[in-house]
């Protein structure tokens, strides 16, 4: 009986430690299947996670590149819209600079006014409308006469065609009489102004 007993016991030992093995083994085998999979997980992600900086820094580099391209469209733009005033201006100043000339003309008619007040009074009068008229226009496109009469000699402005002795110290460098009126157009002198300077006599 007691052989019997021990064989029974010696049988279910073996079971169970056959059973805990196996247990052992199944639980290795999830370990390292578990183990794996998180590696390859982590793996994915980091992969995922440089694309994205990849992709966001391509985009910010986009963003720039478009910036610059408005920018510089806009400075073009700009540069574009100076060419063309700088072109308007200096068109505009060779169109007045021949139309002086003929302004010039009126201006030494009218100078000699003993020859000027015989002409018939209709067509005297109808010759200063429209010289009034041609000088209204320049205007309107920035053109100014210059007539400095007592003003102080400018060099860099007038052109001096004599020199008048004074004794007042006051009149020394001051214009006299102007000869030719001048013109300035959008603040640069276009024709000078043809004057006599008063200086002091020693």
């Amino acid at each position: 009986m007691d052989n019997k007993n021990d064989t029974k016991k010696d049988d279910i030992m073996t079971d169970e430690t056959t059973a805990v093995e196996s247990e052992v083994v199944v639980d290795d085998m999830v370990d390292t299947d578990d183990e794996g999979n998180e590696k390859g997980a982590q793996a994915k992600l980091k992969d995922l996670r440089e694309k994205l900086k990849k992709i966001e820094a391509e985009k910010l580099q986009a963003m720039t590149d478009l910036v610059r391209a408005k920018a510089d469209f806009i400075n073009m733009r700009k540069q574009d819209e100076v060419r063309n005033q700088e072109f308007i201006k200096f068109a505009k100043e060779d169109l007045i600079s021949e139309i002086i000339p003929a302004l010039d003309s009126f201006d030494m008619a009218f100078g000699n006014r003993e020859a000027w007040e015989k002409v018939d009074k209709n067509w005297r009068i109808g010759v200063e409308y429209i010289y009034s008229q041609l000088v209204g226009a320049l205007t309107n496109h920035n053109l100014k006469q210059l007539n400095p009469i007592g003003e102080k000699f400018d060099p860099t402005v007038h052109e001096a065609v004599e020199f008048v002795p004074v004794t007042d110290e006051k009149k020394d460098h001051i214009i006299t009489e102007v000869i030719a009126k001048g013109y300035r157009l959008n603040n640069k002198v276009v024709k000078a102004p043809k004057v006599k300077v008063g200086a002091i006599s020693n």
